[in-house]
């Protein structure tokens, strides 16, 4: 990739030294295998912990119910960040957001698991069908967005 086009600002941010930084966090195991875990920009810091919002994503789908999950910082006055979570559920299926919640609690650290807990019928997706998590504030009931 040479740049954005038209977008000298972008393109500097993007691309550092020959290098282009592509936001994706990556762990490296003993034998030098390298794992996405997530993208820079979705990291949720709750209180200086570090949450992975696609590990607690994979977790909401190991849960029947749940179709699409998306999980989201929301702001917090003490600790920066809180984790929250928005799902949609397989047509015909039933869960609450408390059993979601419980759900992921008792399968992550305490300081990982969603506080708030949406169900939509559907999350906001792009023409190629991706979650947009920056719509999904618009897309909760207005008396509930963070």
């Amino acid at each position: 990739m040479k740049g954005y086009w038209g977008r000298p600002e972008a393109t500097a941010e993007t691309i550092v030294d020959g290098w282009l930084r592509t936001g994706d966090l990556a762990t490296v195991d003993e034998d030098g295998y390298y794992f996405i875990v997530d993208r820079k920009k979705d990291l949720v810091i709750r209180g200086g912990y570090n949450v992975y919002p696609r590990e607690i994503e994979e977790v909401l789908h190991e849960h029947p119910a749940v179709a699409e999950a998306a999980v989201i910082g929301i702001p917090h006055p003490t600790l920066g960040e809180d984790v929250a979570a928005v799902v949609a559920l397989h047509p015909g299926n039933e869960a609450t957001a408390d059993e979601l919640r419980e759900f992921v609690r008792a399968r992550v650290a305490p300081y990982k698991y969603p506080r708030d807990v949406w169900i939509l019928d559907a999350l906001p997706k792009g023409a190629t069908g991706k979650i947009l998590k920056r719509e999904i504030p618009r897309a909760l009931p207005e008396d509930t967005r963070p």
